[in-house]
């Protein structure tokens, strides 16, 4: 097992940038151009984007098209090249919202055959299945622990166990060992899914953790893309037509399977929590019914191309991210029912809008060239960014690094980020140097627990094997009480996917200003390096990557 201990001191250093980063010199022209990005045009493309005529931006609507056809018309004033399929700026994704039948059952039975149907919506819940319409599965039950195979950091849930043509049972989460950004990797519910088939498994059941929980409530269905073959191109649900069953089951019930094989469901808790696999065969079995029936809906991504400068690296794309759909119209809070989404993500997008527009303002380009991608479906799954790492309308192994924007909380002065992502990678290089010579300061996320690191669209281009990091506001405040964590959670309670998050609500738009200076230095230094961006050697998330 690798020392993780040396390995956070070492990533710490590396993002705070002290004595790993060199002082650069940015050409006077570019300097130049950086500081045209103006406040008034950035609160000018949220003011539009998150305008109520958009009704929230929900992919597969007039809104959104609205929004699409803005980003087009911006990227054309900015100089910004099509970079979508048939030399259009879009690329399409299908996507498809299906929903689990009302017939749906799932029938436990024990080592003395007796049945019993659980209640649907309080002791299970099935996920729909987006290429399988109808499916019968039986087959007996397996506790995996976290369902995790992580050898590098010593831990294998598999390890001693068959989970061939089983139904393998998981908890959600991680041994409390694994760095943070590793156990939100590990706790995917993806990579369970792929990990459980590439076991054999034919079936997924997830519990949560404790007995309060409850199963989630999928009566809007569960959203993936479909290419145009009929195939699924991306999802959170969905890993490989091998698990047949993807299932919640509530706490108790898993407790009954437990008690029924002389286990103990507590030991095998902490057993799991403290990093020693607990992994065993059940004795009960599963049957499973269930219907799916499906909506398929057409939505877009908008691709946009910076052509490099360098004959030999110009099919080498440093590629800026950020997501162009939100949520909505939904349930009314206080007499509104449309869910703007002005942070979440609008200002992220009126950031690579400025980005666009500081590239049109340089006369000689860099010498990679550069994609802004406006991502769909982010708030369906990350669906958009994971179908363009996918499918991306350049060839995969010409993505050298992503950087991510997505709802930079520009509420209050920007004096210090987190660049999540940034310590796994040679990219923590171009953070310390673009923010330092900003006098911005670089720290640890402060908050941890949100596992944002899997939870926004740089997520898709780390599973495709692209170096990649999201930048987010660090602690740092002007009163020196550093606790701008603290302003940001009452800050989310009130607008959070809240019809709230209008372009009335509040911002600083001279942090917009230089997030978007931040985001374009950073890629503006990769698309400039000779090399390509790299995975640290031996890093958890390079030994993964998809190559």
């Amino acid at each position: 097992m690798r020392n993780y201990k040396l390995y956070a001191l070492v990533s710490c250093l590396l993002a705070a940038g002290t004595a790993f980063s060199q002082t650069i010199k940015v050409d006077r022209k570019v300097a130049n151009a950086m500081q045209k990005v103006e406040p008034a045009v950035i609160k000018a493309h949220i003011d539009y984007l998150a305008d109520d005529k958009l009704l929230g931006r929900k992919p597969g609507t007039p809104g959104y098209q609205m929004a699409v056809d803005y980003v087009i018309d911006q990227f054309k004033k900015t100089g910004v090249a099509p970079a979508g399929e048939n030399n259009t700026y879009l690329q399409t994704v299908r996507l498809r919202q299906a929903k689990t039948g009302a017939d749906a059952t799932i029938t436990a039975i024990n080592s003395k055959g007796e049945q019993q149907v659980l209640a649907m919506g309080n002791d299970a819940v099935i996920y729909p299945n987006p290429v399988q319409q109808s499916v019968t599965i039986e087959a007996p039950l397996v506790f995996a622990g976290y369902g995790i195979s992580a050898p590098d950091m010593g831990y294998d849930d598999y390890a001693g166990i068959d989970a061939k043509g089983k139904i393998v049972v998981v908890f959600r989460g991680a041994p409390e060992q694994f760095p943070n950004t590793i156990a939100n990797y590990s706790m995917d519910l993806q990579n369970t899914l792929k990990n459980a088939a590439a076991h054999g498994a034919v079936g997924v059941i997830v519990t949560a953790p404790n007995d309060k929980a409850r199963v989630p409530n999928l009566q809007n269905g569960v959203y993936s893309v479909m290419t145009a073959e009929g195939k699924v191109g991306a999802s959170r649900s969905y890993a490989s037509d091998d698990i047949k069953l993807l299932a919640n089951l509530n706490y108790n019930t898993l407790e009954k399977f437990f008690k029924d094989s002389n286990l103990d469901l507590g030991k095998a808790q902490a057993s799991i929590k403290a990093g020693k696999m607990a992994s065993a065969a059940l004795q009960a079995s599963l049957k499973a019914n269930y219907t799916s029936a499906y909506q398929d809906i057409e939505s877009y991504n908008v691709v946009g191309k910076i052509t490099g400068s360098d004959p030999k690296l110009k099919n080498e794309y440093m590629v800026h991210s950020a997501h162009l759909d939100h949520v909505g119209v939904g349930k009314p809070i206080n007499g509104d029912s449309i869910y703007n989404g002005a942070h979440d993500n609008a200002s992220g997008v009126a950031g690579l809008l400025e980005i666009a527009r500081i590239y049109n303002n340089i006369k000689s380009k860099p010498k990679r060239s550069v994609l802004l991608v406006m991502v769909t479906a982010e708030e369906m799954g990350l669906l958009g960014s994971a179908y363009f790492a996918n499918h991306p309308t350049v060839p995969t192994q010409s993505m050298v690094a992503n950087v991510n924007t997505d709802m930079p909380a520009i509420i209050a002065p920007l004096l210090s980020v987190v660049a999540l992502g940034a310590q796994h990678s040679s990219l923590a290089n171009q953070v310390a140097q673009a923010s330092k010579y900003m006098g911005l300061t670089v720290e640890e996320d402060p908050e941890p627990d949100q596992n944002r690191f899997i939870r926004s669209d740089q997520y898709s281009f780390v599973m495709q094997g692209v170096p990649a990091l999201h930048i987010k506001y660090g602690n740092k405040t002007t009163d020196g009480k550093n606790n701008l964590d603290e302003t940001v959670k009452k800050w989310r309670e009130t607008y959070y996917h809240k019809p709230q998050d209008g372009p009335d609500g509040i911002f600083d738009y001279e942090a917009g200003k230089k997030y978007s200076q931040l985001n374009f230095l950073i890629g503006y230094l990769i698309a400039n390096q000779p090399e390509r961006p790299t995975w640290n050697k031996d890093d958890f998330f390079g030994t993964r990557a998809v190559q």
